[in-house]
């Protein structure tokens, strides 16, 4: 079968894995559908676009007629990572496999109950937004399943640590943010209180309308511990909003004390997150030259 793939995950895939990485995935794309839609039964409906930076999304049905999403994955997005948090979730509060996973199906694609792709929680207002934000995150902190496969927040931030010091190197006025980052980060893994298993990647656009229930959580990056970590990310939402209001800093300030404060979380604790996730996101903009959404995320981490 042939297709073109969004050009957004193209771009984003060539980001993250190099030109020629993602040129050899996407050569391989035609093959890899081919085998998802025969192994999981499904008929393709068409492609979701402008869909994700890390996967492709089809939209397909079922033989008896239930809508679907097929999503398929390179290897580096974990997508066996991804299979192994939605079963554990089992749709509580998250997009539903719709295949069992221990299913003969391919690694790379996961076939999930299909939700209004085109109406995340970016369509409300903001106060809306984050009210729901809170109630469908809080569903996710559950227990991680013995034996599971996931990383802890320390390693994952670990690796981010020497990206974020070149970036200081090569740009001697980011120095003072990185450097605080760092620190806040050190502090922070130092002791954990508390290890569940985290969506990682949870922000507005992640969760999504769905018909068995209002919001349901998509795209997660899983990996086990603290809830703040979890809550960093959601901090920094509609940043380009922030940014552009008079009282965007103050803004953002209240809106760390009130996320702690309504999801019982250390609000000191999710402050530092917060500064290392958004230092960490801006240097990786920028490294990769997105320079707009680079400058955006430190900006955003100047104010707190």
């Amino acid at each position: 079968m042939g297709f073109e793939p969004p050009q957004r995950l193209v771009r984003a895939l060539g980001e993250t894995y190099g030109d020629t990485a993602a040129a050899e995935w996407l050569g391989q794309l035609p093959e890899l559908t081919d085998g998802a839609l025969s192994a999981h039964s499904v008929s393709l409906d068409r492609v979701c676009a402008p869909g994700g930076r890390s996967s492709i999304v089809l939209l397909v049905h079922r033989t008896d007629g239930t809508p679907g999403v097929l999503k398929i994955a390179p290897p580096g997005a974990s997508p066996a990572l991804e299979r192994a948090a939605l079963a554990h979730w089992n749709g509580w509060g998250a997009v539903e496999l719709l295949a069992a996973p221990d299913a003969a199906v391919p690694e790379e694609a996961l076939l999930l109950e299909r939700l209004h792709h085109e109406v995340s929680l970016r369509s409300l207002p903001e106060a809306k937004a984050l009210l729901e934000a809170a109630g469908t995150v809080r569903r996710l902190w559950v227990d991680p399943p013995a034996g599971h496969p996931f990383e802890t927040v320390a390693e994952r931030t670990a690796r981010q640590v020497e990206p974020m010091r070149l970036a200081a190197a090569r740009d001697p006025e980011l120095e003072p943010l990185v450097s605080a980052a760092l620190a806040a980060r050190e502090e922070l893994v130092r002791e954990s209180p508390e290890l569940f298993l985290l969506h990682g990647n949870f922000r507005q656009s992640k969760v999504l309308s769905g018909e068995r229930a209002p919001w349901l959580a998509v795209g997660p990056e899983p990996l086990t511990g603290e809830r703040a970590y979890d809550l960093a990310r959601l901090v920094r939402d509609r940043v380009e909003d922030l940014i552009a209001s008079p009282g965007g800093a103050a803004t953002a300030r209240r809106r760390v004390k009130k996320l702690a404060e309504s999801l019982e979380v250390d609000q000191a604790r999710l402050r530092g997150w917060t500064l290392f996730r958004a230092v960490e996101s801006g240097t990786r903009a920028l490294t990769a030259g997105r320079t707009q959404d680079g400058e955006l995320s430190l900006e955003f981490a100047g104010w707190l």
